[in-house]
């Protein structure tokens, strides 16, 4: 009885490759179509990335140059917008080089540009056009959304942005700066309580910090004005 199970499960097995054996004879052409492309499919990409993006990327970077040394010296102008010189400005090499990381970068720049010039609306374009990639600048982008609500008078964005950049960082230098802006523009609006919140978080979170050493003076004044 025993054998005759085995035989029925060996016929069983038998039937279904044979059934596989006959699908991918009567559909062999079109397997190796399926992987004739998917290989062009790679190679266009490898070949796409080596001899277009690689060169675009080389390229973006040494526009950035000049940049940068504009940007070190307060001129936020030209940073941006270019000179009939030597720069094109960050505008034009976050347009000119998207998709590349020094294009990417290129709008972390022209959103601190346009903020220090006064455009808080362009900032935020250029900010959220900004997709991360460097672990220390990212949260501090995230506080520049915040400074940009805030000057817009969003204040519930701007507090919700500086919350996320402090969760972002999750460190004991910047994050309690963020939630002490997340605090004051709690206060401002006259939520106190929420206020104490952030206030509490420093302490119970970086206490050891620079501002946490300080931060009980201002948790016994907020809790003073919510009782």
């Amino acid at each position: 009885m025993a054998k005759e199970q085995q035989m029925d499960e060996l016929d069983k097995m038998n039937n279904v490759l044979s059934t596989g054996e006959q699908w991918i004879e009567k559909n062999g052409k079109k397997l190796t179509t399926i992987v004739i492309i998917a290989i062009l499919v790679v190679a266009g990409f490898l070949m796409l990335k080596q001899f277009y993006f690689a060169p675009m990327e080389e390229e973006a970077q040494n526009a950035m140059y000049k940049g940068e040394i504009y940007f070190e010296q307060d001129n936020f102008e030209v940073a941006l917008n270019g000179n009939e010189a030597d720069f094109i400005g960050f505008k034009a090499i976050a347009d000119e080089y998207s998709g590349t990381k020094a294009g990417n970068l290129a709008n972390a720049y022209a959103g601190i540009c346009a903020y220090n010039l006064g455009n808080n609306e362009e900032a935020l374009e250029y900010f959220e056009a900004y997709d991360g990639g460097e672990a220390l600048l990212y949260p501090n982008i995230i506080a520049m959304i915040g400074n940009c609500y805030a000057n817009m008078g969003d204040y519930d964005k701007a507090i919700s942005n500086f919350v996320k950049a402090a969760d972002e960082a999750s460190n004991s230098v910047i994050s309690p700066l963020f939630l002490v802006k997340a605090a004051t523009v709690a206060e401002k609006l006259g939520d106190n309580a929420q206020a104490l919140e952030f206030y509490q978080e420093i302490k119970d979170k970086y206490e050891n910090s620079v501002i946490g050493q300080d931060i009980d003076k201002y948790i016994e004044r907020t809790e003073a004005q919510v009782k």
